[in-house]
């Protein structure tokens, strides 16, 4: 069932107005493929009642579920991997040798997505930093959407998921049979924390941070809702501290506060000390 171009637009507009999502002309085969599901599950005869109903009636159920529907991004463990040979090989030995003293390390991941990210990390960081064990490791991941929120904190996977880049050894070591799924063994599990955050909308209190994870949602904001993010990134990270963007982004032209750090095929952002 093919969108009408005026909801189209509502549609695009409504996303920007919440969640400063910019939806190019071109992407109606995307909205259907999202909204169409919502429809049904919301008794919408047709993505134009759905429509009707976000115009006239705003619910306020509907409007979160239909953004929450368009920003949910693919994801994968281990994704791109670069990144994180980057984060075992310089990232965090630097961080280590600067808190040494304090035995403190605070990550945050901006879009969890469904969680594959933040508990790759994890991995990474329970298989190359044993001496971590005695530190005090504070790991946020937030995500827009409530219902991926809901999935990261079951931390529940089906065998398909887990096709996608886990490595079976760490599948194993870090994961059990929950039926015909996976699911994330709970001394992994209790290392992060999950809450739904809007990065377009103020922020709550992060504190001051180690190690930011921003991939792969940069590429939907427009330049001013970029600038404001790094910004606040700026903001949160201590001076020196590092920031992973996805492979086709950027703060070039956007915020000078940043370095670019190559660390082999990967490239890393560091919070200028000065």
């Amino acid at each position: 069932m093919s969108i009408q171009t005026a909801d189209f637009d509502y549609v695009r507009t409504l996303l920007r107005e919440r969640a400063a999502i910019v939806l190019e002309p071109g992407k109606e085969y995307l909205v259907e493929a999202r909204l169409l599901p919502v429809a049904r599950s919301f008794g919408c005869e047709g993505l134009g009642d759905l429509v009707r109903r976000l115009r006239f009636g705003g619910e306020a159920p509907l409007v979160t579920r239909v953004v929450e529907a368009m920003t949910t991004n693919e994801t994968s463990w281990f994704r791109d991997l670069h990144p994180f040979d980057a984060l075992a090989t310089m990232v965090i030995p630097d961080t280590i040798r600067v808190r040494a003293g304090e035995k403190r390390l605070r990550m945050w991941c901006g879009a969890a997505s469904s969680g594959q990210e933040p508990y790759t990390v994890l991995m990474v960081l329970a298989e190359k930093f044993p001496e971590l064990a005695g530190w005090n490791i504070e790991f946020l991941a937030t995500d827009i959407s409530s219902e991926m929120v809901a999935k990261c904190n079951a931390g529940r996977y089906s065998q398909l998921e887990m096709n996608r880049g886990m490595p079976t050894p760490l599948l194993l070591k870090y994961f059990e049979r929950d039926g015909l799924d996976w699911k994330v063994r709970d001394e992994l599990r209790k290392r992060v924390t999950f809450r739904t955050m809007n990065l377009a909308a103020p922020w709550p209190s992060l504190g001051t941070l180690d190690v930011v994870f921003l991939r792969n949602v940069m590429i939907y904001f427009d330049v001013p809702t970029k600038r404001s993010i790094l910004a606040g990134i700026r903001r949160v990270l201590r001076p020196g501290g590092w920031l992973f963007l996805g492979s086709a982004e950027s703060t070039l032209g956007l915020d000078d506060g940043f370095e670019r750090v190559t660390e082999g095929k990967a490239v890393v952002y560091r919070n200028r000390k000065d």
